[in-house]
């Protein structure tokens, strides 16, 4: 009979892991479900996600640390891989693709549209993973490009195989976030903050206590303004501007590097050209599943269905490599923009939002996909072994697939749960005024001129998505949120990141799972 030390061994040299053996399917599919539900609940407090695939690795670290022998299993890197992806997949879908296509639907009235937006969601979702998992590896994807993030998460997850204390903290996490949660405390955004850049937290931070105070410094309530909205178009634009800098100066570096890849060029266009061809039948199913057809003559109707898929193509690559690039992704400036075009093109309103939530689905999850592959092929070997990675990619593409529908059906199962409580993300409100005031000159002025002071914040500050943050801020009424991030980013100028290392982690699950389920709770009483 062998020995724990010896199975612990024999399923750490396991290569070629199915995603879809019930051992990773399984537990995958549970922790999907609640790191979706937790980044509901996050987004709509923050306006902001942390880095998933580094909470899912934390959670398959700790699953590998069970004293069960059938547990020892989750002591392979690579099961731990696709345990992570799942529920990245998961949070990146639920809170920054269906959530915020929901919630705007919600602020316009249109709650009668919620289904099918989110069916809208899961077909622009799998779309651009299937496409990423195509064309990853490719000369404008490569996988030696620097993908932060999924470095990140490749680091964290062979410094907890190495042994540790990373179990224990991330229970300490998770208890402090949790009573913490009880209590009203920002748990949450203190445990982001030694995470996130320290630059763009400084801006949320503030964003958050001007906005809570507002009264008291101004005189009047900022949010019962347009100020708000009008600030978020300027920062977006502008880190459109930002993220398409960066691509070029990226895309120049790479091709200079001479890359080996292991995607043809000629397969990447094909797979582009795919791509453009299945948003354009996404977009005509969405557009007869919602019913906005009758509210367009023939030609607008195809008219939209091209814009539709055009720029769901676009976003899809600008997101994509403003991901790899920076490792950040700016995939609300970029729908903004698609968004106001479509405004000028006259698309009536609800068309204009069922547009902009099926393009503000597609960049998000083929970002996450592509850290979650950098961090695949680290713990692959770097491709020395061709045949292994591509073996893996293939299984991480097909778990992150469930990992996105899983993310969109929680939205649908608790989205009028958390909307009933006026939990929702702030970039829903931005999205929803914009739209209506595609009708309203006056409004529509307004916010331009408020976008004059986002821009130039944004601009201050280059890439690091201060604008954008301090806009977040200003659109959420959290005031004590407000105060946790600036004195978590005191606290962290003076002590480090080092003592925070996963329990930064556990607070912000700790803070969304107490979130959801008392949330749950209040909504099952009412």
């Amino acid at each position: 009979m062998q020995t724990r030390e010896e199975l612990k061994q024999k399923y750490k040299k396991q290569t070629f892991i199915s995603a879809f053996e019930p051992c990773t399917l399984i537990p995958g599919i549970l922790i999907a479900f609640l790191v979706g539900a937790v980044c509901m609940n996050i987004i709509g407090k923050m306006g902001t996600t942390p880095n998933t695939s580094l909470l899912g690795a934390i959670v398959a670290m700790l699953v590998a640390r069970i004293p069960i022998n059938a547990c020892l299993k989750y002591c392979n890197l690579e099961r731990q891989n696709l345990l992570q992806t799942i529920a990245s997949a998961a949070g990146f879908s639920a809170a920054n693709c269906g959530f915020i296509a929901v919630a705007m639907l919600f602020l316009m009235g249109e709650a009668d549209s919620i289904l099918m937006m989110g069916v809208g969601c899961m077909i622009g979702t799998s779309i651009s993973i299937y496409i990423i998992g195509r064309i990853y590896d490719s000369a404008i994807f490569p996988a030696q490009g620097a993908w932060p993030p999924g470095v990140a998460t490749a680091t964290a997850i062979q410094a907890g195989d190495e042994g540790g204390k990373k179990g224990r903290r991330l229970l300490e996490g998770l208890v402090i976030g949790v009573v913490g949660s009880y209590f009203k405390l920002p748990v949450a955004g203190i445990g982001i903050v030694f995470i996130a850049n320290i630059v763009a937290m400084t801006g949320l931070g503030v964003g958050l206590v001007l906005r809570g105070f507002s009264t008291q410094l101004f005189g009047f309530d900022l949010g019962a303004t347009n100020i708000p909205s009008g600030v978020m178009i300027g920062a977006g634009m502008v880190a459109l501007i930002q993220s398409v800098v960066t691509v070029i100066k990226g895309h120049k570096s790479a091709s200079e590097q001479k890359i080996q890849v292991t995607v043809s060029q000629d397969s990447a266009k094909k797979s582009l050209v795919l791509a453009l061809g299945l948003y354009v039948g996404g977009a005509v199913l969405l557009g007869a599943l919602t019913g906005i057809f009758a509210q367009m003559s023939p030609a607008l109707s195809v008219v939209w269905v091209l814009w539709s898929a055009f720029s769901s193509l676009v976003a899809m690559v600008l997101v994509g490599m403003a991901a790899m690039y920076s490792g950040w992704f700016p995939a609300f400036a970029i729908t903004t923009i698609f968004m106001t075009f479509g405004i000028l093109m006259g698309f009536p309103t609800l068309p204009v939002a069922i547009l902009t939530g099926y393009v503000s689905s597609v960049g998000p999850c083929f970002a996450d996909m592509g850290y979650d592959l950098k961090t695949g092929w680290i713990l692959r070997g770097e491709g020395k072994d061709q045949a292994r990675e591509l073996q893996g990619r293939r299984e991480q593409v097909k778990i992150e697939l469930l990992g996105g529908i899983i993310g969109i059906a929680v939205v649908l199962m608790f989205a009028d749960m958390y909307l009933s409580q006026d939990i929702m993300p702030p970039i829903s409100y931005t999205f929803a005024a914009t739209i209506q005031a595609g009708a309203n000159m006056d409004l529509l002025r307004e916010l331009l001129i408020w976008a004059i002071p986002g821009a130039i914040i944004q601009i201050i500050f280059g890439s690091k998505m201060v604008g954008v943050l301090f806009a977040t801020g200003l659109l959420l009424n959290n005031p004590v949120y407000g105060i946790g991030v600036l004195l978590a980013i005191v606290v962290r100028m003076i002590f480090g990141t080092k003592f925070m290392e996963v329990r930064d982690s556990g607070l912000i699950a700790g803070d969304g799972l107490y979130g959801f389920f008392s949330n749950l709770i209040k909504s099952m009483m009412m």
